[in-house]
This record gives structure tokens, C-alpha cells and sequence, in this order.
């Protein structure tokens, strides 16, 4: 069996997250393409298809939220994501299991005894009326039935797993401020979700495979459950792997894949990137070597905005009065320096809407 080493894995990562070359697509697609994106910073979506896309304009984004195209909802993982309006009704009773499950691996102390079904059915019929409301203002509609637990258990258990909702703008629009409104999924987006398959098969679980290694493979199924949140996956690997070719990476784990998915020359010269807080290029894989090292790890669940020089995590970035400060991980060649400057620019442009170039890179460490 083929073995890809980390280089390999490196550059076919950075085609399918289109950070090999900007994309000529069009926004909703490559939400779509990426399965969403990671979105519980509000803005961060808008850096992290700007550094994907050629001549990204970030009112379309604006413009698709508003459209009710993409929507921001709870999804992988029991984080927020920013999808396609379609993909979260397809996917969205595929992960109710696990969105319980990790809400109550934080609050079943304070959920024991809670009959969650009754709960779901009262926090539906809260939300009936299609008012926006806030996390805690459905808590506490709730709180004199369920008292025990508390409004911050109560509100998460309802929010982020027990009711399909969609987060309203403003929140999540281009330069916007705003706090998080809910709302009814269904009623957002026009239609219920889709319901499970009724005959015990897993299309949507099989789809989900497909569409994760289009974006993010080779991979091994640790990295998928990593990335999805979801342990019921083997048989959809299993029913789907005659589409699959098969590889292995240099510590001999398999990795899944689609045959026609694109998988680079090692050798493929790899542009500076910005990435933005929580990006899934990181966060998408159990294994992350392949593009960070282990010493850095913790900067991917940190909240760190991080700068791929020749593809890998090499500094973390932030912005002060509209310049772009770098701060190298190892030490860069002059040629990267300048590498990294000129692509910080473009990013102070893109923020500041063309008022700043500035940026500074801190003295390398290594």
C-alpha cells in the first residue's frame, strides 16, 4: 500500500482546502465544499475565505446569511458552524445523538432527571411564535417547569442540541457587532429538517465521508470522527469503501480516500496563508501533523490565528490599529519574511477596507 508521507498529506490538505491556489468560486459553493465552516467568532469566516478565494468580496458572505443561503447553527462538534442552508438540513438529525451527548458531558450533573424529549417539546413550543430569542431568555420561559437545573445548563441543552435553530443577523455579518438571536431552524430556512432514513440505512453518514475527504483528505476515520464529532460512522465507511482507494501514512494508520481527489507533488511550492481562529484546515483532523507540529498543537484549539509558510503552522497573527502583527514560531528565511509581509498587507487592506497596509513581524525565534 502506498505510503504518503507528511509532505504528501501537507499539500493534497491545502488543495482541498483550496490554500494551494485562491479559488475561483463562487462563496456559497465553497462554504459548501468546505462542509461549512467553524464560526463561533463571528468575523473569522470572512478571513478564512479571503485567504481561500481570488477577489473574495465579503458582502456576498453578508449578503448569503441575510438570503438565508448559509445559516449559523451548532453542528460538528457542538460548535458553531456557518453552512450551506441545504447541508444543514440534510445533516442536522444525523448529529442529534451526539449534540446531546456532549451537552450532557458538561451538564448531566444538573440535567439528571430531566425527561429531554419533554424538554425539547416545551422549547419548541417556546419558539413557536418565531420570536428571536436569546439563550437565556428560553431558559428562563422554561426555568419555573425546570428550576433545578439552572438557566446556563437548561439554555445549552435546548440551543445546542435539543432544538434545531438558526443564529439571526446581524450576528455574523461583514464588520457587525451583535449578540446571538435564535430562532427556529425550520422556520428560517422554510422547511423541517430531513428526517433519519427510515429503514436503518445511513445516507447522510455516508455522504458526510464523502464530502469530508473531498475537503480534508487522505484521512484515517479518527480524523473524520474528529472532525464530525460522530463515533457512528464505521459502517458508513464500510458501506461506501469500494469507492474508496486506500493509502498509508508514515506511522502506518490507513487513509481513506476519494480516487479522483486531488493529491499534489510533494514538491508543489506552497503560498504564505493567514488563517483565521478555529480554522478546520487545523481542526479538522485528529492527527494535525500534517500540517502543525506537536509543539504547537494547543494553538489550534487555543483561538489562535495562525500563518502557513510552505504549508505548515510557522507564526500566529492579531491586529492592532489596523496593522497585522506576526509573531514567528521558528525562525524564517528572509525570503519568507518577505513572503509573509506582502501577504500581511493584502490581509491589513482587506480588514481595514483599504485604510491600512501596516504590518510588523516580530524578530523569528528558533
Amino acid at each position: 500500500m502506498t505510503v504518503l508521507d507528511t509532505r504528501a498529506l501537507n499539500r493534497a490538505t491545502l488543495a482541498r482546502q483550496l490554500l494551494l491556489d485562491h479559488a475561483d468560486m463562487p462563496v456559497l459553493d465553497a462554504v459548501g465544499h468546505l462542509c461549512g465552516l467553524q464560526a463561533q467568532e463571528p468575523q473569522e469566516p470572512y478571513v478564512g475565505l479571503w485567504s481561500r478565494l481570488r477577489a473574495f468580496d465579503p458582502a456576498v458572505l453578508s449578503d448569503l446569511l441575510i438570503r438565508r443561503n448559509v445559516v449559523r447553527t451548532h453542528l460538528m462538534r457542538r460548535t458553531v458552524h456557518l453552512l450551506a442552508a441545504g447541508d444543514v438540513l440534510a445533516w442536522r438529525a444525523r448529529h442529534d445523538t451526539m449534540l446531546r451527548q456532549r451537552v450532557l458531558g458538561t451538564y448531566r450533573r444538573e440535567l439528571d432527571g430531566v425527561d429531554l424529549d419533554e424538554l425539547a417539546a416545551a422549547g419548541r413550543a417556546v419558539m413557536a411564535d418565531e420570536e428571536p430569542r436569546s439563550m437565556t431568555e428560553l431558559a428562563r420561559a422554561l426555568a419555573e417547569r425546570w428550576p433545578a437545573p439552572g438557566p446556563r445548563a437548561l439554555g445549552e441543552m435546548l440551543i445546542a442540541a435539543l432544538v434545531p435553530m438558526a443564529q439571526l443577523p446581524p450576528r455574523g455579518l461583514w464588520r457587525t457587532r451583535a449578540g446571538v438571536r435564535n430562532v427556529l431552524l425550520s422556520s428560517w430556512l422554510g422547511r423541517e429538517i430531513d428526517p433519519p432514513a427510515p429503514d436503518g440505512s445511513d445516507p447522510v453518514g455516508e455522504e458526510l465521508v464523502r464530502r469530508y475527504l473531498a475537503a480534508f483528505g487522505p484521512a484515517a476515520s479518527a480524523d473524520l470522527r474528529a472532525w464530525c464529532g460522530l463515533a457512528g460512522l464505521p459502517a458508513a465507511v464500510a458501506a461506501i469503501r469500494e469507492e474508496l482507494v486506500t493509502f498509508r501514512d508514515e506511522r502506518g494508520r490507513e487513509l481513506l480516500d476519494l480516487p479522483d481527489a486531488p493529491r499534489p507533488d510533494p514538491d508543489t511550492p506552497a503560498p504564505v496563508r493567514f488563517l483565521p481562529a478555529f480554522d478546520n484546515a487545523l481542526l479538522g483532523y485528529h492527527d494535525r501533523g500534517r500540517i502543525i507540529d506537536d509543539a504547537h498543537r494547543g494553538l489550534s484549539v487555543a483561538g489562535a490565528r495562525v500563518v502557513l509558510v510552505d504549508g505548515r503552522v510557522s507564526a500566529t497573527w492579531s491586529v492592532e490599529a489596523g496593522t497585522v502583527l506576526v509573531s514567528p514560531l521558528r525562525l524564517l528565511s528572509r525570503a519568507d519574511r518577505t513572503a509573509v509581509a506582502e501577504q500581511g498587507q493584502e490581509l491589513a487592506s482587506f480588514l481595514s477596507d483599504n485604510d491600512s497596509h501596516g504590518v510588523q513581524i516580530a524578530t523569528s525565534t528558533g
